[in-house]
């Protein structure tokens, strides 16, 4: 897509390198992040307004480290380098980069012991937060040193002549109070970027692309009924029209009573063109006997493609298909260079053979951009604040084979779970709360006999972006409830237990 300007995050490996997007973002500032192996030819051809450098687990002296093609630091834009950035920015361009003795990791104190644009608004102390082992012992030729801690003698520099900044501490973090006012300092002050990324200019952006590619074409639109994929499809519907028609699979993987509710919500809505298919049979046989979670994804990506090839032959002429794919979907998916977490069945699951050209409006947003986008386009609040569902449904909530047993199992577990935490005012407050299948079998005690039954976990998780999340502290009273109801009601279920690990290193969803 098209943005009227751009900022470049160079990425070296960060655990918050999606957290500095979003940071930039809220500064009202589109950006992309890069992988460090991208051709510097490739991201100067998109006229960057500014570049940043993130952290990195590397150290600058070791074999294979990272590095970044001189011409970023003479071409003229400006550069900040936070962390590992800063380490390599000093160091090629003559600065000493040395071993901490004692490293910082958590708070320090930031004394400013210089002034610059970067730093307006700052405190002469106040608090950052660090995670590093080297340091910048010497800036190079040109710098000023503009801040230091305890511990870290250059904590902040600048060569103001050529635009080029460091900190080394992280201010795209909470931790660090004062860091969205440096962000915002060096992207609309020092790099001049104007701020006007907002929802309504990324809505007009779309619409006109869409519809100069789609031309005179007509598009489907895969409809699953949650927030991503209803928001990409009334997006499209907007540069289009008629010429789209949405497409909701039963596939049998979905929670109680949403498939009526789907059909409720979008039948006729502005206009749009819906038709179920009803392919229960279909997906259950492909996925007979399958445990691998992998698998399971790639499965039920390579089924929905296929579905709605024949639904789009049924239709007519069709070159388009429309997908709700975000952007943690393509992070976590692996692309350039970047480590596969998991294939999303949207991203990692299309078949070689496809035969649509895709089109992924919300493929640069992250999910509260999403809802944003959703809120201005029209679409329910009920809609739009409901959890995110993962596009192979319950099958990765179902851990090991997918039974219909086993589905109906965890279809009355993950009820009894939602009615719970909405009934005790939690449900706003979380990101996600749900339940998984677990493939074991527990003792258990019931009617004074002893009984034999499955396992369910409940998982709650409170989160900004998915990128990471904490496990929430919910009231013991309130999984008290949830667990009774589990076993009182779920004849099947014999134990419960709740998911306490954060991502990292876990991941949200179980598989």
């Amino acid at each position: 897509m098209k943005h009227r300007e751009l900022v470049a995050i160079i990425d070296f490996g960060a655990q918050y390198n999606q957290l500095i997007a979003r940071r930039v973002r809220e500064s009202g500032v589109y950006c992309e992040v890069f992988h460090h192996d991208t051709p510097w030819t490739e991201i100067v051809a998109r006229r960057p307004q500014a570049i940043i450098l993130t952290g990195g687990p590397a150290s600058v002296y070791a074999p294979g480290a990272p590095r970044v093609d001189p011409a970023v630091f003479e071409a003229g834009i400006p550069v900040l380098g936070i962390c590992y950035g800063m380490q390599l920015m000093a160091y090629m361009l003559g600065g000493v980069v040395g071993e901490g003795r004692h490293g910082e990791y958590g708070g320090a104190v930031l004394e400013l012991v210089g002034s610059s644009p970067l730093l307006e608004g700052f405190a002469p102390a106040q608090r950052v937060w660090m995670s590093h082992g080297d340091l910048v012992e010497k800036p190079p030729p040109g710098f000023d040193v503009l801040a230091r801690t305890a511990n870290t003698p250059v904590a902040v520099m600048a060569d103001a002549t050529r635009g080029l900044y460091g900190v080394q501490f992280h201010p795209e973090v909470a931790h660090t109070p004062g860091g969205r006012k440096l962000l915002a300092n060096f992207l609309l002050g020092i790099a001049g970027c104007r701020g006007d990324w907002t929802v309504s200019s990324f809505i007009e952006d779309s619409v006109t692309e869409i519809a100069a590619r789609v031309g005179d074409g007509r598009a489907v639109a895969a409809l699953s009924g949650g927030v991503d994929s209803a928001v990409a499809a009334t997006l499209v519907a907007r540069a289009i029209g008629e010429r789209l028609t949405c497409i909701f699979v039963r596939h049998g993987l979905l929670r109680e009573g949403e498939d009526a509710e789907v059909v409720r919500t979008f039948q006729g809505r502005q206009g749009m063109r819906l038709v179920v298919v009803d392919a229960e049979e279909r997906f259950l046989r492909a996925l007979k006997g399958v445990a691998d979670p992998e698998r399971k994804r790639k499965i039920i990506g390579e089924t929905f493609i296929r579905v709605f090839e024949e639904e789009a032959s049924r239709l007519g002429q069709v070159d388009f298909l429309v997908q709700g794919t975000i952007y943690p979907d393509v992070i976590e998916s692996g692309h350039q260079g970047a480590s596969l977490i998991k294939t999303h069945h949207n991203v990692g699951g299309l078949p070689e053979c496809f035969g649509l050209v895709l089109i992924e409006p919300l493929r640069e947003l992250f999910k509260d951009e999403v809802r944003r986008v959703g809120a201005e386009l029209g679409l329910p609040p009920a809609l739009l604040e409901r959890h995110p569902f993962p596009g192979p449904g319950l099958a990765v909530r179902i851990l090991g084979p997918i039974t219909r047993k086993r589905l109906a199992v965890l279809r009355a577990a993950d009820r009894i779970v939602t009615e719970e935490v909405k009934g005790a005012g939690w449900y706003g407050h979380l990101w996600q709360a749900f339940a998984v299948l677990l493939p074991v079998r527990s003792v258990g005690v019931m009617g004074d006999r002893r009984s034999y039954g499955q396992v369910v976990a409940v998982r709650a998780v409170q989160s900004e972006d998915a990128m990471t999340a904490d496990w929430a502290r919910l009231p013991h009273e309130l999984l008290e409830r949830i667990s009774a109801r589990l076993v009182n009601e779920v004849r099947e279920v014999t134990r419960v237990v709740y998911d306490i690990t954060p991502k990292p290193p876990a991941t949200i969803e179980w598989e």
